[in-house]
């Protein structure tokens, strides 16, 4: 149990912290929860109160450059630090109205951090802009998912309860009740209930799940249920991470589709190329520390991007080739005739008037991760054979019935369907997880099979590092083999030995293939890969398994992996597995022409 001493200590840096910032409100409250701390009051009470008091690790600086009453934002001089890092220095910050922005940038350099600074207001943003920062999933309560959605918009309620508290006097409420009935239909707080459960079914929700109370959902399907209350509130700034986490492909499309008719602001930070192509009319780009602003989706990005850094690369060679040879001029005529050292003279002017007038910068590639699998060589097919299965986890409600279904070697497999059609359970019987109700799986007896699925990360020991754990894992190998084994994935140096608790979700992530790669497996079962991954690590997987001799089945919402791996797509429904007769592209169109969208 930490001492009243340790959480004296922690409240002194608090104190602090807040005074290096120059937040003397903030300094004020630490130092009067300081005395409280010497006068007795707990260490709960404590942290609770600075939570309160928005003491953070996190400093933020800007000017806001555009008019207080402007629907546009402006923010110039734009620093964020966390930790003492600094993620932006001196950059600037613009949001229109009507324009939706995705957030780019590699794993760590800071873009949930910008997020969360604009949804807690750190940055100057006008009062009259409400805000809404999707963070986490609702708490599991006693209240129906349609409720929860509803109860979001508490000034809906407010208005609602007060309506009701005026209607009840005895001149009928008169010109106050007026004016509120004027708000709520401009709200349309009418079919708040129909916009609300439709919302919901475009996620996913039933009818029988609208009804069905947040705490007998998975946090997944909270998740979804706080998307849909971040929609319903229809915000003036929506903020949203990773808002494709948790969701199949069908309910990818819809959000895609509903987004693209977002006339607010819009902020999203995405590892989905295909969903930011859908969605997105201008790109942020966090790299070296500054944000910068292209008009477009990502390809148009992608293409922008890639053009100016070949013209700046060619300035900057003709800028250098330009430096060097005035200056072996200088170096050689400098002290020669009294004509050759004018000339030197002059050239040393032109070549200070170009320093002056500042230089193009030598462009710096971003740092890509290569993974690497090893290549097992063949196995005789048949290699997994599914023959008359059935299975069910009661018999009465069965999941798959008379499926025949095989995988070798060189297949290169999506499986695709609703949440709920038994992907993930497919998966499960390859491996032998679960057994057949009837029927058989047949596999061959030297194969080795690997499964990667979104909760694996949950089972990493956070105080050991990823180099101890891989050690704990193939005991009786070299030190030098596992850190070898580790970097093929991207972590190297000191995120090998720190504890796996301070890694990012990424880099768990890359744990996990590591260990999964050193068990040379010749079928790799990959459930959801992409979450946590930015969107060069992605690529980088893909290429991975590209080069890789070994057989896939893959099931993930990011239609562009997909694309990029799958020979194959078989679609999980009605108690069967089917293959698809066309590319993953081909069933988006589908998908999107079923839902009427």
């Amino acid at each position: 149990m930490v001492s009243d001493a340790s959480k004296k200590k922690a409240a002194a840096k608090k104190l602090a912290a807040a005074e290096k910032r120059g937040s003397k409100s903030a300094a004020v409250v630490a130092q009067s929860k300081l005395k409280d701390v010497s006068n007795g009051t707990t260490a709960d009470t404590l942290a609770e109160e600075l939570a309160a008091a928005n003491i953070t690790d996190r400093t933020c600086t800007g000017i806001l450059a555009s008019h207080a009453q402007s629907r546009d934002i402006h923010i110039e001089s734009l620093s964020v630090t966390f930790h003492g890092h600094e993620l932006v220095a001196d950059s600037t910050l613009e949001l229109n109205y009507g324009r939706r922005y995705g957030l780019l940038g590699l794993n760590g350099c800071g873009k949930s951090t910008l997020l969360t600074a604009i949804g807690l207001r750190e940055v100057p943003i006008p009062e009259h802009m409400d805000i809404y920062h999707l963070t986490r999933e609702i708490d599991a309560t006693d209240m129906t998912s349609l409720q929860a959605v509803m109860n979001v918009d508490s000034e809906r309620l407010l208005l609602e309860k007060e309506a009701e508290k005026l209607s009840q006097q005895d001149d009928g409420g008169g010109e106050p009740l007026e004016r509120i009935y004027e708000r709520l239909e401009a709200m349309d707080s009418a079919t708040a209930e129909m916009r609300a459960a439709q919302i919901l079914h475009g996620l996913g929700f039933t009818k029988k799940m609208q009804n069905k109370k947040t705490r007998d959902f998975s946090g997944g399907w909270r998740m979804r249920i706080a998307l849909a209350r971040a929609l319903f509130m229809n915000p003036t700034i929506l903020l949203l991470d990773e808002p494709t986490n948790h969701l199949d492909l069908e309910a990818c499309v819809w959000l895609e589709e509903t987004l693209k008719k977002f006339e607010r602001i819009l902020v999203v930070v995405s590892h989905s190329q295909d969903f930011l192509n859908g969605v997105c009319t201008n790109i942020i780009h966090m790299q070296n520390k500054q944000l910068k602003f292209y008009t477009g989706n990502y390809d148009q990005y992608c293409q922008t991007r890639a053009e100016l850094e070949e013209n700046q690369m060619k300035q900057y060679r003709w800028e250098q080739e330009q430096i060097s040879a005035m200056k072996e001029y200088i170096a050689r005529f400098g002290h020669g005739s009294a004509k050759l050292a004018r000339q030197a003279q002059s050239k040393e002017k032109t070549l200070a008037k170009m320093e002056r007038g500042g230089l193009a910068e030598k462009v710096v590639r971003d740092k890509v991760l290569t993974f690497r699998f090893t290549d097992v060589g063949k196995l005789p097919p048949p290699v997994l054979q599914f023959v008359d299965l059935k299975f069910g986890y009661t018999p009465d409600q069965l999941i798959y019935e008379k499926v025949d279904f095989g995988v070798d070697l060189d297949s290169r497999i999506a499986l695709v369907g609703p949440n709920g059609a038994g992907k993930s359970t497919l998966l499960k019987l390859m491996t032998g997880e679960l057994e057949p109700l009837d029927g058989m799986v047949r596999r061959h007896n030297h194969l080795r099979i690997a499964q990667y699925h979104q909760h694996l990360a949950e089972t990493l020991s956070l105080e050991m590092s990823a180099l101890q754990y891989m050690m704990s894992e193939y005991p009786g190998l070299e030190e030098e083999k596992m850190r070898s084994a580790i970097g093929r994935f991207g972590l190297t140096g000191k995120a090998q030995v720190m504890p796996m608790g301070n890694l990012s979700d990424g880099q768990k992530s890359r744990v996990i293939f590591a260990w999964l790669a050193w068990r040379l497996p010749h079928l790799l079962l990959l459930d959801e890969p992409t979450n946590h991954l930015d969107i060069e690590t992605i690529d980088s997987l893909a290429e991975a398994l590209n080069e890789w001799d070994g057989g896939l089945v893959l099931v993930s919402h990011d239609f562009r992996l997909i694309n990029q791996v799958a020979k194959e797509i078989w679609v999980c429904e009605k108690k069967t597995i089917t293959r698809w007769n066309g590319d993953i592209m081909d069933f988006k169109r589908h998908l999107k022409k079923t839902a009427g969208l």
